[in-house]
């Protein structure tokens, strides 16, 4: 559905985005991240038509955005951060002013009645929109963007400023549309795209350094496959135990940490998983057990593992994604212009305007 191909925008002789590359398949959700200044936000500018490039190619749908603009934005629906929205206008005003600026076939009205319906916007219909919550006018920017019923939808922090009841509404909404559109979603967020993203991409210095599912990028992040658990047991029993599974390469006790149970930190051999037999051991002697953790990276982890100041250069493995390929990619070596300027790159923003005085 979205094919991107050596992507590169420069401002004068610095590099906002640099050779970037990655597609999106059909009904897929893509987590699209990065620091402040990385090049996120160029990227989704440029993938909504807003921004140019100076080198390579974006295709929405088959269509190239840069040949064929029109034809490529009636597959796209934007939120921006900051949604585009007319305050002295009514919600119903301003979703039938979209509604022609995008010069929309679908019936008018069960069209726009359906959108109100799925964002939950129908009980403001007519109000102004400068008298709505925070969380209503997001809705609304998002229900705009659902106009026409697009093929793709790019979603540039869509819970910024809601509440947490507001968030999981928003999140599930997201989930539910990703049954029909194709979704990018650029969050600060983390939680927020670990829990409806089925890929992320992470971008940095204006270069993708991670394209891959949570858990194969936490994989090729670490080499140590461990298991934490905690049972409620004898320390030295339960350890002679579950000591002769197949798999484990070590077992390392962790000590009393809560009354009558023990921590185990359990090493176990590259793609062996010990939970079951352990789940069964632990049964038949009747020892519970209160806790397991896997020792996997969080998103939080990885993130901070890529974009760091000590992240080292590695290259990762290609892994399967959802029956097709993507390169896992961490750390990529920075471009030769950010190697030798640290600090680069600013912020997108900052580089526009400097971008704009020359």
């Amino acid at each position: 559905m979205i094919e991107v191909s050596h992507l590169t925008k420069r401002y004068g002789d610095k590099y906002a985005v640099n050779d970037v590359s990655f597609s999106v398949k059909e009904g897929e959700i893509l987590g699209f991240l990065g620091p402040n200044g990385a090049g996120k936000s160029t990227t989704m500018n440029m993938l909504t038509g807003y921004l140019s490039s100076n080198e390579g190619t974006i295709k929405i749908a088959g269509i190239d955005i840069l040949e064929d603009p029109n034809g490529a934005k009636k597959h796209i629906g934007y939120l921006p951060e900051m949604p585009p929205l007319y305050l002295d206008m009514t919600v119903k005003e301003y979703l039938n002013f979209i509604y022609d600026l995008k010069g929309c076939k679908l019936k008018r009205d069960a069209h726009i009645a359906e959108i109100c319906d799925l964002v939950k916007i129908a009980g403001v219909y007519g109000r102004l929109i400068k008298n709505l919550s925070k969380g209503y006018r997001q809705r609304v920017g998002l229900a705009q963007a659902l106009i026409g019923n697009p093929d793709v939808l790019i979603l540039d922090e869509p819970t910024v400023g809601l509440d947490p009841k507001q968030i999981i509404e928003i999140r599930s909404l997201i989930k539910h549309l990703g049954k029909k559109h194709t979704v990018i979603l650029s969050s600060h967020i983390l939680p927020e795209v670990q829990s409806v993203c089925e890929r992320i991409i992470i971008i940095n210095h204006g270069q993708i350094v991670a394209d891959d599912t949570e858990i194969n990028l936490s994989n090729s992040l670490t080499k140590q496959h461990r298991i934490v658990a905690r049972i409620a047991g004898p320390e030295e029993t339960v350890l002679h135990a579950i000591s002769g599974i197949s798999g484990i390469k070590q077992i390392v006790p962790l000590g009393q940490k809560e009354p009558d149970s023990f921590d185990f930190q359990i090493e176990t051999e590259e793609g062996k998983d010990v939970r079951r037999p352990l789940f069964g051991i632990l049964a038949d002697r009747k020892w519970p057990l209160l806790s397991l953790d896997s020792g996997e990276m969080t998103l939080e982890d990885i993130f901070l593992k890529l974009t760091g100041e000590d992240a080292g250069l590695i290259q990762g493995k290609s892994t399967k994604n959802n029956g097709k390929k993507h390169q896992s990619t961490t750390n990529v070596k920075p471009s030769k212009e950010s190697a030798d300027e640290p600090e680069l790159i600013e912020s997108d923003e900052e580089i526009a305007q400097k971008g704009d005085k020359k």
